[in-house]
């Protein structure tokens, strides 16, 4: 007598349809809350009246984190520990050629990390949220560029408006925080603005040329990430020497600044899984939703004033999400009846 399912049906194509859809879905759901979690999260880290922590010291932690993870689920990936250690091995150590091709993205993630905080202790986590979004601009700049790839007349569309809905929110006088006059002192959109858009590039160009790394080979996303945080751990402890004191690496890390740690680390592995399960459209909407979070979000935690020139600009700036993703349905070819 036979107890359970088969192991056929187990792994029968529908349910395999169906475990991608779940994951589909939940990723996207995970990827809106961590998008809107990090902009805040980081904001607010940045202003609390506690002994401040090193951005920099946070971006080492977050890829030791990160490291830890990605070798994790490569073990996971290769079914054994033994296995998984000769693959490691085998692709990063003995196809060092191969591996140092990723020190370009990996020093150049080290350093968006940085300006990520920069622009987050200067800009209110709304305006900075918005603003970043940016990196579509520069990111469809790099894939032309780069993969001389061809955009379609929409999503040049698209970014027309993205830039115009970024520059309606930095115009936007009266979308600030209220803050006293010492914080503001200490504070410079000139700066965050600046920090964030130099951050949209390195996230652009980093992103269009791991993509290129990824296409070239048959390297898994996770072993690639392996490679990619090893050889980010050196860059992130330079930048750390150079702006810090190596005697109080951990100085301000409370529990609040780990869990940032963690935000940040899973960000980027997050975004992997969306990739492989979810299209562009869903993910514009996760990013879109995130943005809105962030804005109602602000109004309540740092009483954000939300106005119409801001709105304006957020409106356009999602849309341009929207309409950069947007794939028009193939027409089904005419077929005549002949009698």
């Amino acid at each position: 007598m036979e107890v359970g399912p088969k192991k056929s049906q187990i792994y029968s194509p529908n349910n395999r349809l169906r475990h991608a859809g779940y994951l589909k879905y939940v990723s996207l759901v995970i990827l809106t809350i961590q998008n809107a979690a990090l902009g805040l999260s980081m904001r607010y880290a940045r202003t609390r009246n506690v002994v401040m922590f090193s951005a920099p010291a946070a971006v080492f932690m977050a890829e030791i984190l990160k490291l830890l993870i990605c070798i994790i689920l490569v073990m996971q990936e290769s079914g054994t520990l033994k296995k998984g250690l000769h693959t490691m091995y085998a692709t990063v150590i003995l196809n060092i050629k191969d591996t140092l091709r990723v020190c370009v993205p990996s020093f150049l993630y080290v350093i968006q990390n940085n300006l990520l905080y920069v622009s987050a202790s200067n800009l209110d986590a709304a305006t900075y949220q918005v603003t970043y979004q940016l990196k579509l601009l520069t990111t469809a700049f790099f894939a032309v560029i780069v993969l001389k790839r061809k955009l379609k007349r929409w999503q040049w569309c698209a970014l027309a408006l993205l830039a115009g809905g970024v520059a309606l929110v930095q115009l936007s006088s009266a979308a600030k925080e209220t803050k006293s006059s010492e914080d503001l002192q200490k504070q410079s959109k000139v700066i965050g603005f600046s920090a964030a858009l130099a951050a949209c590039f390195i996230s652009g160009f980093a992103g269009i040329y791991f993509e290129k790394v990824l296409k070239e080979s048959n390297i898994s996303v996770w072993m690639r990430n392996v490679q990619l945080s090893l050889l980010s751990l050196p860059f992130a402890a330079i930048t750390y020497l150079i702006k810090g004191s190596a005697k109080d690496l951990l100085q301000g890390f409370d529990g609040f600044v780990w869990y940032l740690v963690v935000l940040q680390a899973a960000g980027g592995l997050i975004v992997a899984v969306v990739v492989k399960y979810a299209d562009n459209i869903l993910k514009g909407f996760a990013t879109s939703v995130a943005i809105i979070i962030s804005c109602v979000a602000s109004m309540y935690i740092f009483d954000f004033h939300l106005t119409v020139q801001f709105a304006a600009g957020t409106t356009l700036v999602i849309g341009s999400i929207f309409l950069y993703g947007y794939v028009p349905k193939k027409k089904e070819p005419r077929t005549s009846l002949s009698v």
